[in-house]
């Protein structure tokens, strides 16, 4: 990755904190992470899990269609570098996926074929609890120290805006409101898969329809996709992209 500036790492922290407002919406805002940590990267797309209140991790955010299928990838098979470093709490960087078939045996080809070469993953982490991970994968990209640690932190931010400021001073963790954002992804999806059958466009172009059409109304992401799904055949009209 080439070096960040300064005054792009200052802007990225402050667009992240702007986020982080009282009842902010949760899928919104960890799109918003994933896609600004693949923004930093010239060739890399970013996806991210969360833990249910079993413990077991579900898709949450991608930055694009092939960012999501890595992610889902890991969840069907069981292997890939955000199990390990869920399961661990430890970053996983620098992995030569040509050279990690070994390692996962499932995840590793598949990301290969998808023209990823090498991949990271990040633990979402505040103390000792640890709430998902955040996965990077990039098609000609090294990590150095103080990349890994700017991406750390940007994921150490995610996990703040997770947990309300009382939760964290009692050392729980919001399980209800992490549920919220499990069912509220699954939604979405949903509604991305309508829009780009009944528009003929792509999912992630589908994605782009919705956020942008509940930005300029002022609504929250939630409430458009829900609209969508429980008002055909009459979808809103969305605008183009």
């Amino acid at each position: 990755m080439t070096t960040v500036s300064a005054e792009r790492l200052a802007t990225l922290f402050v667009e992240v904190a702007d986020t982080l407002v009282d009842d902010f919406d949760v899928v919104e805002f960890l799109q918003m992470l994933t896609q600004s940590v693949a923004g930093l990267f010239g060739t890399a797309e970013a996806g991210l899990m969360l833990a249910d209140e079993r413990g077991r991790l579900t898709f949450m955010a991608a930055s694009d269609e092939s960012a999501r299928l890595m992610e889902l990838f890991q969840l069907q098979y069981g292997d890939g570098p955000c199990l390990d470093a869920f399961r661990t709490t430890r970053p996983v960087t620098n992995v030569n996926l040509s050279e990690a078939t070994r390692k996962w045996p499932e995840f590793a080809p598949r990301a290969t074929q998808a023209g990823f070469e090498s991949v990271h993953a990040f633990p979402l982490r505040l103390r000792k609890d640890i709430i998902g991970a955040m996965g990077v994968f990039a098609r000609a990209t090294h990590l150095d120290g103080a990349d890994i640690t700017i991406v750390q932190a940007l994921a150490d931010v995610a996990v703040i805006g997770l947990l309300q400021e009382r939760a964290i001073h009692r050392g729980e963790l919001l399980t209800g409101q992490l549920q919220g954002a499990l069912n509220s992804r699954i939604v979405i999806e949903q509604a991305k898969g309508i829009v780009a059958q009944s528009r003929g466009v792509s999912p992630d172009d589908a994605f782009i329809l919705i956020r942008d059409f509940a930005r300029r109304n002022n609504r929250r992401l939630g409430q458009v996709t829900e609209a969508i799904i429980t008002g055909l055949p009459n979808l809103p009209d969305l605008g183009s992209h």
